[in-house]
């Protein structure tokens, strides 16, 4: 198996009217389908009452054989899931689809303050959750802690060092 895997994947993405006079309406993602899909990026798949549920396009999820200890937490975590990251942008429908990601430190890694990003978890499919358990079970390898040792210090590093005389005296 390659140390890096790609698998394709589409976002659903629902829009919802907003209770709030600042936004019309939230992006909220709701499910990774485990494959690439034929329908354009947002296409609508639903609309009931204030919801509409779109088709938000493809992304490549990207596994990394450094990055398997965050997909061993993931799936040993009980309900793994996998971040969809939505990014702001000008062209309708205002969002675009970013990354789809398996690691819990790297979708932390992208939430910062200020960022417009929508980053939310969904549940992980079957067959991801398989794939990705081979991957790990193929690239994970423990690490045994090492605590460091400081080096002891020197007690004639601080001391006041003779002065140099030059030929003047």
């Amino acid at each position: 198996m390659d140390r890096v895997l790609s698998l394709p994947v589409s976002v659903v993405v629902e829009r919802r009217a907003a209770k709030s006079p600042w936004v019309e309406h939230l992006w909220m993602p709701v499910a990774v389908l485990p494959a690439p899909t034929v329908a354009s990026p947002w296409t609508v798949l639903r609309r009931e009452g204030d919801v509409t549920a779109y088709i938000a396009g493809q992304a490549e999820l990207e596994l990394a054989a450094s990055d398997t200890l965050g997909y061993k937490a993931n799936l040993e975590s009980g309900r793994p899931v996998l971040w969809v990251v939505l990014r702001r942008c000008l062209e309708e429908p205002g969002v675009e689809l970013h990354r789809v990601i398996a690691d819990a430190g790297e979708a932390e890694s992208l939430i910062s303050v200020g960022s417009s990003d929508i980053i939310e978890p969904v549940p992980m499919p079957g067959p991801i959750r398989e794939t990705i358990e081979a991957f790990v079970a193929a690239h994970h390898r423990e690490r045994a802690f090492v605590k460091r040792r400081r080096d002891r210090a020197d007690p004639e590093a601080l001391a006041t060092r003779p002065k140099i005389l030059d030929d003047d005296g």
